[in-house]
């Protein structure tokens, strides 16, 4: 079952025992249920790795923007690539817990298109030893890539079996700790819609899905694409901008907001902001924009 026809069908049980809403207005108000805007670390990148910045200080910022929840990218723990020890991974859920936020995810850098089997290997253990990290943080899923595109010398129905097997395998082990494996569409290995909906479904895994990166969507019309994905979604990577034929430019919430009430989309909301300009600042109007529309 897609993951959005079960988040309808409990939708429909839970207002069979709660009743429908007594009024237009009410209904209208319940629109959003659910959808819980969160802070994806990404957006303080340099700031984080050249300014100095400290996760507390992160999560701070979070809390008094309006944010309760923060998308805490693994390459922003003390260590990484490697797994710190539990100490270090406790005080980090301690001091978010002190200011009010959970995790809504946390992700690593993989390539599952990697040639030989060594290489493989390391790289599938890099994502299980941070899905057990991810479940001592409390963080519900883990982002993960699929790769850079193979050489010629790599047949690509070779390295498209090799990524789906690496997904599937890492969805496994995910399951044992119960943390869900969110693949985000970033434009490198799979880029067109029907592929990425093609290897999920061959992942066919009830512990994996899509990350819907908004600033990734192949395609002349990327809300369209969007819709076509929305099933797949887990969580999400909203950014500014989107991109369209005619190139980058704003991406417009109101329409997303839309979509994402159309098809009932439950769950984290996770917002970046990328390129020149003060994250605070950037952060904070993105922020707005979307608790507007919600």
């Amino acid at each position: 079952m897609k993951r959005r026809s079960f988040i309808k069908a409990s939708s429909f049980a839970m207002v069979g025992a709660a009743g429908l809403p007594s009024s237009k207005a009410e209904a209208q108000s319940s629109s959003g249920y659910g959808i819980t805007p969160s802070l994806n670390a990404y957006s303080f990148n340099k700031a984080l790795l050249e300014e100095g910045m400290s996760l507390d200080k992160l999560f701070i910022f979070a809390a008094q923007v309006g944010f309760t929840a923060v998308d805490l990218t693994a390459y922003y723990i003390p260590g990484y690539p490697e797994v710190p020890d539990d100490l270090t991974l406790y005080e980090i859920k301690r001091d978010a817990f002190r200011t009010g936020i959970s995790f809504s995810g946390t992700g690593v850098r993989n390539d599952f298109t990697v040639r030989g089997a060594e290489a493989l290997a390391k790289e599938i253990d890099l994502v299980k030893q941070w899905i057990v990290a991810a479940s001592k943080l409390g963080a519900p899923n883990i982002r993960v890539f699929d790769g850079k595109a193979p050489s010629a010398a790599y047949s690509t129905s070779t390295t498209h079996q090799q990524v789906v097997d690496a997904f599937r395998e890492c969805a496994r082990f995910g399951a044992r700790y119960g943390v869900y494996v969110a693949f985000q569409n970033h434009h490198d290995f799979f880029i067109r819609t029907d592929e990425i909906i093609d290897m999920i479904q061959r992942v066919d895994s009830e512990w994996f899905g899509l990350m819907l990166d908004t600033g990734s969507v192949a395609g002349p019309d990327p809300y369209r694409e969007i819709e076509k994905l929305i099933p797949y979604a887990v969580t999400w990577q909203v950014k500014e901008q989107i991109r369209t034929a005619d190139g980058n430019e704003a991406i417009d919430v109101g329409r997303l907001i839309n979509i994402l009430h159309k098809h009932q989309f439950h769950g984290f909301l996770p917002l970046e902001t990328l390129g020149d300009g003060d994250p605070r600042t950037k952060v904070k109007a993105l922020f707005q924009k979307v608790a507007n529309k919600l």
